[in-house]
């Protein structure tokens, strides 16, 4: 007998490395957007692949049979989240995890349920790719089902676009509801009752609904779901949930970097208490099989004394995973980063952003350079893994204050950093200063009085080539998070270290000979051999 399904959730679509390639690859190869890209990937046997395929392919060619990194083992925060909060309001629901992984298992729910309806999250999409494939491949093999999209990409483009491009976003994509709401689940909730009871749509707030003529925008309302209140039951998922889970703790963030636009995404910042969390979090450790938690809190150590009683908690109770987490190093001290370390702490990811006090000052980061080289050397000092990101080309950069990045870089040594051209939003804080930096332009193409997007872009390879006592961490496909899975899969942190010095070094043999078609011989047998040493 078929199961009735009222919402079957959809988690993140990877798309396949070589397609996107070729997408943003048809924008032009000197273009800002393939520039970015440019820095993810090598080339072997003539084809894009990233970190995650490059570490698999040569873990097989050492001699192992399975892959080493499986992007959809890491079980999604949003999936947990929603399914939670959908069961609690009565109705059904299923999920597959990840679309690519598991594009068997959901065609067959799609051929085999009765599928209400299909919810499609958008939190990690800057483009509209990955979900018309999906719309695509749902539609392939059931056509009642009504399609919702909601998330990120959704609200965004609400906020950035006119009326016109966006009707054209919508038409093209094609899907039954879209959700305008930096939060959501309430509205989902309420299309679910609506389609299952023969309700009128027009009364939803934050919702676009697809009538023959187009698309009908309702009124906007802000939702208000107190994430203390609708904290995930593990025990809906603890069969399906493997050895990496994500966990949030908090909402949105207190800070207002005037480059961000997370608190626009997110709305109104809230926290959990602890004796809250510790509750959810027993309740994860009892499955049994978790071995390491991502936790996705913008600003996991703030509050500062909330932080701290979180640590004295996980000490207490000696959950069975490690964690990592982003972090922000000005607070901290060797109380917390002993504190850290205790509990479980595997590594920190760190939007340091940059190594200019002056451009830090533009971007309203609430820090000082100093602190930044006091919090990460104590990390060091405890064997913290750090990951720190830098942005370049925010207004105010010149070619010096990218070379006092390259020095702090060098100077603190974080174990991988990640460096990237400054992505213009409209809705980031720093617009509402335009005219006073001469901001013209939004997304990847921009100038300002200092600088343009093409010299940013160059100034991006440039800070690749030079900077040598710290090691690039990719963004698309593998980033500082693929590196705590590798390790419980055996693989320690110096062969981590040394694997991705070799796949630096092929981006850097790409930059060097554009046409270039694989990696160096020898560069192929130091992959191999990390793995032989494995062994």
């Amino acid at each position: 007998m078929a199961q009735s399904i009222d919402c079957l959730i959809i988690g993140h679509n990877q798309m396949k490395f070589c397609d996107y390639e070729g997408m943003v690859g048809s924008m032009g190869k000197e273009s800002e957007p393939y520039q970015d890209l440019n820095l993810n990937f090598v080339r072997y046997n003539s084809e894009a692949i990233t970190a995650a395929e490059t570490f698999n392919t040569f873990y097989k060619r050492a001699g192992n049979n399975k892959d080493i990194i499986n992007l959809g083992e890491l079980f999604s925060a949003t999936i947990a989240y929603l399914g939670t909060y959908i069961k609690r309001r009565g109705f059904t629901f299923d999920y597959v995890n990840s679309f690519q992984d598991e594009k068997e298992e959901l065609a067959k729910k799609l051929r085999e349920n009765n599928v209400l309806t299909i919810a499609i999250t958008t939190t990690l999409y800057v483009s509209s790719y990955p979900i018309s494939e999906i719309i695509s491949f749902v539609r392939q093999y059931n056509t009642t089902a009504k399609i919702i999209v909601g998330g990120p990409f959704v609200s965004t483009n609400a906020r950035t676009q006119n009326e016109v491009t966006m009707e054209y976003i919508l038409c093209s994509l094609d899907a039954d509801f879209y959700i305008n709401s930096s939060q959501g689940e309430f509205a989902l909730v309420q299309i679910i009752n609506a389609v299952k009871n023969g309700l009128q749509f027009n009364q939803i707030s934050n919702i676009y609904f697809k009538q023959k003529s187009g698309y009908i925008r309702n009124n906007i309302e802000i939702e208000n779901n107190i994430l203390a209140e609708n904290m995930v039951d593990w025990s809906l998922f603890g069969d399906r949930v493997g050895r990496f889970a994500t966990i949030r703790t908090a909402i949105s963030c207190p800070f207002s970097c005037s480059f961000c636009g997370f608190p626009q995404h997110a709305g109104k910042y809230q926290t959990v208490d602890v004796e809250t969390i510790e509750k959810e979090w027993r309740a994860l450790d009892s499955i049994g099989t978790v071995k390491s938690i991502y936790i996705i809190d913008d600003t996991f150590n703030v509050p500062r004394d909330r932080f701290k009683d979180i640590l004295k908690m996980m000490i207490k109770n000696r959950f069975s995973f490690k964690w990592h987490s982003y972090f922000r190093c000005q607070f901290a001290d060797e109380e917390i980063i002993s504190l850290m370390k205790e509990s479980g702490c595997e590594g920190v990811f760190l939007g340091i952003e940059s190594g200019s006090q002056e451009i830090l000052n533009n971007m309203s980061k609430a820090s000082t350079i100093e602190k930044y080289r006091e919090g990460m050397k104590l990390l060091r000092e405890y064997g913290i893994i750090i990951n720190a990101s830098f942005i370049i080309g925010f207004p105010g950069e010149t070619y010096k204050t990218v070379q006092e990045t390259v020095r702090f870089i060098e100077d603190t040594r974080p174990d991988f950093y990640r460096a990237q051209l400054w992505y213009c939003e409209p809705i980031t804080p720093i617009w509402k200063e335009k005219e006073k930096y001469g901001i013209k332009g939004s997304q990847f193409k921009w100038s300002h009085k200092t600088m343009d997007s093409k010299t940013g872009s160059k100034l991006v390879n440039e800070v690749f080539l030079s900077v040598k006592n710290s090691i690039w961490m990719p963004q698309y496909n593998f980033d500082s998070a693929s590196i705590f899975p590798l390790m419980q899969n055996g693989i320690n942190i110096n062969q981590i270290k040394e694997f991705m010095s070799c796949f630096q070094e092929g981006i850097a043999e790409k930059l060097k000979s554009p046409n270039q078609k694989n990696i160096s011989l020898e560069l192929e047998k130091r992959m191999e051999a990390v793995f032989k040493a494995a062994k």
